[in-house]
Order: structure tokens, then C-alpha cells, then sequence
């Protein structure tokens, strides 16, 4: 009798601790909506507003895009510097909103030699982690092609970024920008893998993952990204779709544009002229 009430106390303990899990799971799960639910609601009252972010701008009238091109890219690094400046993006070697790549073809190779300003030998060449420079490493090389291809955030219009975010913090503007509210990134980087094109990083400081906006807060005020006003080539265009004789507008009609990793359905809003099927 005593071996028979151990065995039902044992198995009374093992059916409390079953439904304890239970309920432990529950609550999570109960949480997390009321955290996607806070989110949508504050992307929603947004959207439900005549303006957005600011009372003098409408962002349902708006769809931005953006153009490079790889012909007029003198990899001066420019625009790299002026965006770190211009949106608080740590001064380190590893942390870029956008970046630029040099590409070059050797003769006798039939791959092409990439590197970036991340590149430990650019790193030793340019004696900062704050300044930026291409090191001559191909001084004597017989190159037969080469050209620089600045990158950044592709403002996906099926950005993979926001499917994968779980409480809402990246999300998607009326204007097709791809914006971030830091107030809701919890540190997941679920967003940092999900990028098929490497634009996100983390903000180790400041605990959150970050990109590049398009200067969100310039261009809602009528003003061009810092990387566009700074380029000293016009290689980087900017400009609204909706508006047929913007810069952007031009640039897509007059050129034989492409888009990165066309194959990934993210549909990217920023094209380029001037590379080949490396780059792709």
C-alpha cells in the first residue's frame, strides 16, 4: 500500500510539472502577441495619418528609388565617410549603412579580385578606422578591367528583413522605405541574416540592428541622402518614381538598368548601370 501511494504521488508531481511547462509557454506566447499587437497598432496609426513622419510630409505620395552607377564610381569613399557623420554609424571598420566595393579582373584570371573598405590591407593603407581609402595593392598589375560598385539597403519591395522580424520593429513605409523603430528591436538579428545583400549590422552600443534609411530624415524634408549630396561624380542618383522627370525616373528610363540577386523575389528599388554578372 505504501509502494502504491509513492507511485501516485511520483506521477501527481509529474502531471503538475507537465502543466507548469504548459503555462510557462502560454505566457510566452500571450506576451509575444501583445508585443506584435503594440507594434502593428503603432504602424497602423501611423499609416492612418494624412502625415508621416512630420505634419508637412505625406509619405502615400511618395516612392523612392535609388540609381548607382558603376561607370562614373571613382571609389573615392566619399559617400562612406559623409554617412557615418551624417547617421551616428560607429566609427569602426566594421560598421557601414553603405560601402563600396572595387572590383577588379586580372589578365589570366577569369574570376574577378573583390575587396572593400573593410579589407584589412585598405584598413592598414587608409591609418583610420574613421577615414577610408582604396591601398594601391594593383600598382604594377597587368589589369585588364575594373570599377568600383557602391552598395547599401536595397528598400526591397518584398524586403525578407520584415517577414522575419518578430515584433514588428522593421517594417515598411507607404514611400517604400524600409525603416527600423529602434524602440521596438529587441537584438534578435534575425534581420541581420535574413538580408540577402549584408546591409544590416548590429549596433553592439546601442543593442540594436541597424541600415541604411536613405536619410529618412532628409529626405522627408525635401533634402537628397548625404551619400548622393556628397558624390562628387554623380554616381549616385536619388529621387521619386511618382515624379516622371525625376533624376531617378530619368536615369531608369534612359538606361539598361539592373538590380542585385534578382533571383531572391525581393524586387530591390535600387539600380545599376555598369556591372557585370559578378556583381549580380
Amino acid at each position: 500500500m505504501k509502494r502504491e501511494a509513492i507511485s501516485a504521488l511520483r506521477a501527481r508531481r509529474g502531471f503538475l510539472r507537465k502543466i507548469g511547462r504548459a503555462a510557462t509557454v502560454v505566457g510566452a506566447v500571450a506576451a509575444t502577441g501583445g508585443v506584435l499587437r503594440q507594434a502593428a497598432a503603432k504602424s497602423g496609426a501611423a499609416a492612418a495619418r494624412a502625415s508621416f513622419p512630420t505634419a508637412d510630409y505625406d509619405w502615400t505620395k511618395h516612392r523612392w528609388a535609388y540609381g548607382v552607377d558603376a561607370t562614373k564610381c571613382i571609389g573615392c569613399l566619399r559617400c562612406v565617410e559623409a554617412c557615418k557623420r551624417e547617421n551616428d554609424v560607429p566609427l569602426t571598420a566594421h560598421h557601414f549603412r553603405t560601402w563600396v566595393e572595387r572590383v577588379v579582373y586580372l589578365e589570366g584570371e577569369d574570376q574577378p579580385r573583390i575587396d572593400s573598405q573593410q579589407d584589412p590591407v585598405n584598413i592598414a593603407a587608409s591609418g583610420s578606422e574613421g577615414e577610408y581609402r582604396f591601398a594601391n595593392r594593383y600598382e604594377g598589375a597587368k589589369v585588364e578591367k575594373a570599377f568600383f560598385v557602391p552598395k547599401l539597403c536595397n528598400q526591397c519591395t518584398h524586403p525578407a528583413c520584415v517577414q522575419v522580424c518578430p515584433v514588428g520593429a522593421t517594417y515598411k513605409g507607404a514611400d517604400g522605405v524600409v525603416l527600423i523603430d529602434h524602440k521596438y528591436c529587441i537584438g534578435c538579428r534575425y534581420c541581420v541574416q535574413a538580408c540577402p545583400y549584408g546591409a544590416r549590422f548590429f549596433d553592439e552600443e546601442k543593442g540594436v540592428s541597424d541600415k541604411c534609411t536613405w536619410c529618412y530624415h532628409r529626405i522627408t524634408k525635401g533634402l537628397q541622402p548625404a551619400c548622393v549630396e556628397v558624390c562628387p561624380v554623380g554616381a549616385r542618383i536619388f529621387g521619386d518614381r511618382n515624379d516622371q522627370q525625376s533624376a531617378i525616373s530619368l536615369f531608369i528610363r534612359n538606361n539598361r538598368v539592373q538590380v542585385l540577386k534578382p533571383e531572391t523575389g525581393n524586387e530591390p528599388n535600387v539600380y545599376y548601370v555598369g556591372i557585370d554578372k559578378a556583381v549580380l
